[in-house]
């Protein structure tokens, strides 16, 4: 699998289900087991040190254990899932004007000239309930916490109720600020390897790494799963995939966002948490989330609060909680 090999967290013993967010380990008085940033920091150093075969968690009766693969062999078709997230964001924002000017009928809008069903190229607006391609935005709850203040984590799959296959994501707006060929330069000897300079992402506190790959024709992305229109994910182990196309010119280096790590729950864990606040839940537009892999997502929280607007953009704008 190369040189970008999973690193393995430490395990505590599992805790009560509202004191374990993301498997973040977080204890009930709100410290978190894992380290944070200088965490993340020292688990890449050891890329490239480590069993490079699949990890097995923790065991933990399959609450961390990693995601399985996707077997298919070819995109999955979410064109019609694009449409209606486009349907619900024009819902939604119509209902918000409505609220601003309730004397307009969305009726005159539309006979005025204004394209009612034109969405801007960048919005987001709150949804009830967790879906794949949704984002978890981390509320001011998390702000005491060094893994998940003030994250937004990109949900690739929902997975189901009973099963060990719950939901699991990537955070993406932590940057490790090195890219892979600086964390195990002896590995990249060979200058063939295609990934050398691809910036890493603190992605999760769970094992098993993860890349992201944005593309405008998923027909050319044969075995990665798409999650929104144009943006596809892969594991570790599925490096050799990403290589061969890569080599071919079907994606590029600035296509490809690679995580150390991933953020994964049991399925009524992650409800648990949403209900108490942990997380806000959004829909965004895939150029969104394009933005977000292909460039510098430092201010991402903060954006998509603003876009949701109301209490969320207040939340944008007030200062870190603090917990002493």
């Amino acid at each position: 699998a190369g040189p970008w090999s999973a690193w393995r967290r430490r395990g505590p013993a599992v805790r009560p289900l509202v004191a374990v967010r993301a498997s973040g380990r977080i204890g009930e008085g709100g410290a978190a087991a894992g380290g944070g940033d200088e965490e993340a920091e020292s688990k890449a150093s050891s890329f490239g040190s480590g069993d490079a075969s699949v990890p097995t968690g923790d065991g933990s009766d399959g609450l961390n254990e990693p995601p399985v693969e996707s077997k298919s062999t070819e995109p999955i078709n979410i064109s019609n899932s694009n449409y209606w997230r486009d349907v619900r964001a024009n819902l939604v924002r119509r209902e918000q004007e409505l609220l601003v000017d309730p004397s307009v009928p969305a009726e005159s809008k539309a006979s005025s000239g204004e394209a009612v069903h034109q969405l801007p190229q960048k919005w987001a607006h709150p949804i009830t309930m967790p879906e794949a391609g949704c984002v978890l935005v981390a509320t001011e709850v998390l702000d005491d916490d060094s893994v998940f203040e003030r994250t937004v984590i990109l949900l690739l799959r929902l997975g189901s109720r009973g099963t060990f296959d719950g939901p699991f994501g990537v955070i993406l707006n932590r940057p490790l600020y090195t890219k892979i060929k600086n964390v195990n330069p002896s590995s990249f000897q060979d200058q063939t390897t295609p990934f050398g300079d691809c910036a890493l992402f603190f992605g999760g506190p769970v094992d098993m790494s993860m890349f992201l790959v944005r593309t405008k024709d998923s027909s050319r992305l044969k075995g990665f799963e798409e999650v929104i229109p144009g943006i596809c994910f892969g594991f570790r182990t599925e490096l050799e995939k990403a290589g061969v196309l890569m080599k071919s010119g079907a994606i590029n280096t600035e296509d490809l966002r690679f995580f150390v790590g991933h953020a994964a729950w049991d399925y009524e864990q992650l409800l648990s948490e949403i209900r108490a606040g942990y997380w806000a839940v959004a829909s965004c537009s895939t150029e969104l989330i394009s933005d977000a892999v292909s460039t510098d997502p430092s201010c991402l929280w903060t954006e998509i609060l603003q876009l949701m607007g109301g209490h969320y953009s207040e939340l944008s704008q007030k200062p870190k909680q603090d917990s002493s």
